[in-house]
This record gives C-alpha cells, sequence and structure tokens, in this order.
C-alpha cells in the first residue's frame, strides 16, 4: 500500500520525505489555506522536494469548463501533478474529458459505493474515499472501501481506491488490510505510525546493557 502525507505545509512534506517512504502527498483547498502561502509556489516546492512522487492539487471551480481550465492549467505545472475534482455531475465529466486529454484526476469527496463507481467509470486514476467523515455521521466508513476495492477488482479499472479522512493508525490497518491502494493521512498519523511503547522500552534496555558494558563499535 502507498503511503501519502495529506498536508498543505512543505516541512512536514520535507520531513516525511527523509524517511523514505513517502509516496505522495494529498492537498486540498483548506489546507493550502490553512498553510498561508500561494497556491502554485506550494505545490511546485512539495514537487521539488518528492519529484518522483504523487502530488494532488485541487481545482476549485464548479462548472465543466471552469474544472477543465483550471485542470489543464494545474497539470502543466509539473509531470508528477495530479489534479484532484470533486464528486459532482460537472467533476465526473471534466474528469472524463481530462483523462482522455492523458491528466490524470484524483476523484475527492467521494463517501459511496455508487459515487465511487461513478469515478471509476469516468477513468479517474485515484478514488479518494474519505473514511473519517463517514464515521463521523454513525456510519461505516471502513465498508465503503471495502465495497470500492471490490468494485474496482471486479470489473478491471485502472483506478486505485485512496482512502483519505484518516483519523487514526488504525484506519491505516484496516485500510491496508482490505487491500486498498493507498492511504493518506496528516503528519501527526504519519508519526504515530512508528510509534509503539514497548519500542521505547527495548531500545532503552539494550542501550542501558550496551553503556554499562562500556562497548563499542568503533575502536
Amino acid at each position: 500500500m502507498k503511503l501519502f502525507v495529506d498536508t498543505g505545509r512543505v516541512e512536514e512534506v520535507r520531513k516525511a520525505a527523509e524517511w523514505g517512504i513517502l509516496d505522495g502527498v494529498t492537498t486540498n483547498p483548506s489546507l493550502i489555506a490553512q498553510a498561508g502561502r500561494g497556491f502554485k509556489e506550494t505545490v511546485l516546492e512539495i514537487c521539488s522536494i518528492l519529484p518522483h512522487g504523487s502530488i494532488s492539487a485541487e481545482v476549485v471551480g464548479t462548472t465543466v469548463e471552469d474544472i477543465l481550465r483550471e485542470g489543464r492549467e494545474i497539470a502543466s505545472w509539473s509531470p508528477n501533478i495530479v489534479v484532484k475534482v470533486p464528486m459532482t455531475p460537472a467533476g465526473i465529466a471534466a474528469t472524463r474529458q481530462l483523462t482522455r486529454e492523458g491528466i490524470r484526476v484524483n476523484m475527492t469527496l467521494v463517501f459511496s459505493p455508487t459515487q465511487a463507481l461513478l469515478a471509476a467509470k469516468a477513468g479517474a486514476t485515484y478514488i479518494s474515499v474519505f473514511v473519517g467523515r463517514v464515521d463521523d455521521v454513525s456510519s461505516e466508513g471502513m465498508r465503503t472501501i471495502e465495497d470500492a476495492v471490490q468494485l474496482v477488482a471486479n470489473y478491471g479499472f485502472d483506478s486505485e481506491v485512496l482512502v483519505a479522512s484518516i483519523r487514526h493508525p488504525m484506519h491505516v490497518v484496516e485500510a491496508a488490510r482490505l487491500g486498498a491502494h493507498i492511504a493518506t493521512m496528516p503528519f501527526k498519523v504519519f508519526e504515530q505510525l512508528f510509534q509503539h511503547p514497548l519500542t521505547d522500552i527495548g531500545l532503552k534496555r539494550f542501550l542501558d546493557d550496551w553503556n554499562k558494558a562500556g562497548l563499542r563499535i568503533f575502536e
């Protein structure tokens, strides 16, 4: 499963990239606004930090014409950009056209299996299914992931299911169990994937024993 960080903060992307396991970055208008920098400059700097990764940048237009115009512009900035398009009738129509032009699309704000099916039919490269927000309305976000993964597999769609709105590490574990292709998460959740109290205890014990024995690697 590919791991993405969901952020508009360049410093978080740089830190995650240093670990050597980051496959991509997802942004959205809210995350970019919170970062307090220009949209294009932020996206291009992220692209430069992860030149071989997949960087999702979102349109804000709501008509087919505006989505196409903005999508073409954003895609022209760097070859590793994937254009994020909202799950609406206009978004579906625009996605179909963008994919015909060779522009990769990340269809966002997907909350149901039927929406995932439409995104796959339209040729979306990524289908961003939101688990946390579905859970918030007393439904089962992971059931939607399961259904989306199955329908993509059943019909051989080229789309990949991207698990979004991740709130904690168990969302990542459950997504992996279900065979989701990608998980994108806030930087703090990415950090939590490393953490376990027994790791900390074990490392401290090893180092204490080593130091007490006066051992060295380099003589």
